[in-house]
């Protein structure tokens, strides 16, 4: 009140000295003028902080930017590997984003994606996203610092809402510096943690669905004691042969051992010939060294072609009843077999509850090489399920964002491999595709053929596996 006095008195002074006409308007002004400085030094502030931070996804984000039009005429190129049906179905689920937004998504497939993506890198003619059939050949470019960090422009937060924690740790890599940047965001995916079964003479014999390992084990033995080979198996694959078992070993180490020691056994720090990879052999060999729970014994692991491993299951009786294989082995199975009549599928169980129900995966991870806001955009609407909605309609693929909704799959077995997947506890992906090709698809496959056709024993088979990795 003082303050206001005094200022009051010196103005009429002013006021008196000077004159009337000059000092009554500064008079009449100065209260507005006390408050306006206030308004004005904000705006600047707050301007600066827009430009230089990103937007929060759910306010002003890049994906809400594009809708509303902002980025209507640019462009946006993605490489990838989708081609035929698989890239009708990618750009048919993006269409309705691009009419939205006005962005044009050019998307080119590629065959050799991985010899591509390397010439054109190298070329200084990098895709602005590239669609990385695994992240193992993505971290090499990361490392080079040709990838641009998901979270320069979106929020952690954020992605933790669109994806279970699980993804975000397998998109995270080692930078340039060594450092971890989140490199790429997940769209499509498939599931590998699946046992099929006729189910029409599944349902027949009185069989139940296993909960647990050693209920799989029992159903097994009951299988035995009725006269038949529980397991149909096979790992055979031309020049690839003993993949379908470096993907067993996968799984068994999932539901055995920590993820932490998961991902250390792909990097080469935890090595095959260690405690826990050989207490993972010892679960698996449960099944595959037991003569009467495999069709046509061990001696046949090697010798059947993979593809061919499910076909005696459609046999009348079936000759086998068990097969586990990831979501694409229904390709193999004989025409005119209809699911949920002829064959259905249950989760692979847990073996240790600590562990929970872990779910092995492969799928595509785009990672984003050129920075500009449109491709912000893009990136940001491939978090969402809806950039996946229009495939998983049409069938043919799996979602890992937590905001994809059941009721899109088209496919009925789709939906239920999904729901799987939603009540998954973790993920990780194909240890053998994170090995470096040395091992992953080199002594990796060879050690598990050798050991299951009973050239090697398991001592030397771990020793060769380990042999495989590159020196540094």
């Amino acid at each position: 009140m003082q303050t206001k006095f005094w200022q009051l008195l010196i103005v009429l002074i002013i006021t008196a000295l000077i004159g009337t006409a000059c000092g009554g308007q500064k008079a009449a002004s100065e209260p507005a003028t006390e408050e306006e400085p206030v308004v004005e030094a904000q705006a600047p502030a707050a301007e600066e902080e827009t430009a230089a931070e990103p937007s929060a996804p759910d306010e002003g984000s890049y994906y809400e930017r594009a809708l509303a039009g902002e980025f209507d005429g640019t462009t946006v190129t993605i490489l990838g590997g989708f081609s035929d049906q698989d890239e009708v179905k990618f750009l048919n689920s993006i269409a309705g984003f691009e009419e939205q937004s006005g962005i044009d998504i050019q998307y080119s497939p590629t065959s050799t994606f991985d010899t591509t993506i390397a010439v054109r890198v190298d070329a200084d003619d990098k895709p602005d996203i590239a669609n990385f059939p695994a992240p193992g050949l993505l971290a090499r470019f990361v490392e080079q610092g040709h990838v641009i960090d998901v979270l320069s422009f979106l929020d952690e937060a954020y992605l933790q809402g669109q994806y279970d924690q699980s993804w975000l740790d397998m998109a995270t890599l080692p930078g340039p510096d060594g450092g971890p940047i989140m490199a790429g965001v997940w769209q499509r995916i498939n599931a590998k943690s699946l046992v099929w079964y006729p189910k029409d003479d599944f349902d027949a014999a009185g069989y139940k669905i296993p909960q647990t390992w050693e209920e799989m084990l029992a159903l097994s033995d009951l299988i035995v004691s009725d006269g038949d080979a529980p397991w149909c198996i096979g790992i055979g694959s031309g020049q690839a042969t003993g993949w379908p078992a470096t993907d067993w070993l996968e799984e068994i180490m999932l539901r055995t051992t920590s993820l932490e020691n998961y991902d250390k056994w792909t990097r080469g720090e935890l090595p095959f010939d260690s405690p826990e990879v050989r207490h993972a052999f010892e679960k698996m060999n449960e099944i595959f060294l037991n003569e009467d729970y495999v069709l046509g014994g061990t001696a046949a692991i090697v010798a059947t072609e993979f593809g061919d491993a499910p076909t005696p299951m459609f046999e009348q009786p079936p000759r086998c009843w068990l097969h586990k294989q990831g979501n694409f082995i229904t390709t193999f199975f004989p025409e005119g077999a209809e699911a949920g009549v002829d064959y259905d599928f249950f989760y692979l169980p847990s073996i240790d509850e600590q562990y929970g129900r872990p779910v092995l995966v492969g799928g595509d991870i785009m990672a984003m090489m050129r920075d500009r806001d449109e491709v912000r955009a893009v990136m940001e609407f491939l978090t969402r399920g809806e950039s996946l909605k229009g495939w998983l309609q049409a069938g043919g693929a799996l979602s890992p964002h937590k905001d994809a909704q059941l009721d899109w799959y088209g496919d009925e077995t789709e939906r239920g491999i999904a729901e799987i997947v939603q009540e998954a506890t973790a993920f990780r992906y194909d240890g053998s595709d994170l090995m470096p090709g040395e091992v992953g698809a080199g002594s990796f496959w060879k050690g598990m053929a050798d050991f299951y056709s009973g050239a090697v024993d398991l001592d030397t088979a771990l020793q060769e596996i380990d042999a495989g990795w590159p020196q540094q």
